[in-house]
C-alpha cells in the first residue's frame, strides 16, 4: 500500500486489512523496487538471469552465443529482436507489461511508444511461428503485454 499517512497506527491498520506491505509517500524509486523483489521472491518468482540457454523441444537459445534455432534452423534476428526474445523467454510464463518491456529492451526514453513492441513481436513471430496468426511461443495479453509461453521439452 502507498500512502500519504504515516503514523504508526495508519500502517497497523493497512497491515491488518490485508496490505503486504506499506510505503509513505514521496517514496524513493529504488525502496520500491527493491520490496517489489521481495514480494516477487516471497510469492516463488525466480528470475532467469543466470540460466545460459533456454531449451524445448522447438526452440532452443544460447544466451551467452546469442544464437538462436528454431524446429533444427538456425534463426537470424536483429538485436532488438534477439533482446525482445531474450527478456521474454527469461521470464517465461509471466505477463510482462508494454512499459516493462520498452524499459528492458529499448531503454526508458521509449516508455510512451508501445507501437515499436508491436512491430517487433510481429517480426519475432513470422521467424519463429508455424502460423504467425496462431502463435504458440509469444501470447499477447490484450490492453496489458506479452507473455512467452513456455513449452516443455
Amino acid at each position: 500500500m502507498v500512502s500519504a499517512q504515516s503514523g504508526p497506527y495508519d500502517v497497523i491498520r493497512a497491515l491488518d486489512f490485508g496490505a503486504d506491505d506499506f510505503l509513505t509517500v514521496p517514496f524513493d524509486q529504488l525502496e520500491l523496487e527493491a520490496r517489489l523483489r521481495a514480494l516477487l521472491r516471497r510469492a516463488g518468482y525466480r528470475q532467469e538471469r543466470d540460466r545460459s540457454e533456454y531449451v524445448s523441444a522447438d526452440l532452443a537459445i544460447d544466451f551467452q552465443m546469442h544464437h538462436v534455432r528454431c524446429h533444427g534452423h538456425e534463426v537470424r534476428l536483429t538485436s532488438t529482436e534477439y533482446r525482445l526474445l531474450e527478456v521474454l523467454v527469461r521470464n517465461a510464463g509471466i505477463t510482462l507489461p508494454h512499459h516493462i518491456l520498452l524499459d528492458r529492451v529499448w531503454g526508458s526514453e521509449w516508455s510512451g511508444r508501445p507501437g515499436y513492441i508491436k512491430v517487433f513481436v510481429r517480426r519475432l513471430r513470422r521467424k519463429l511461428e508455424d502460423d504467425a496468426n496462431q502463435p504458440r511461443f509469444i501470447e499477447t495479453v490484450w490492453g496489458i503485454g506479452y507473455r512467452f509461453l513456455a513449452t516443455s521439452a
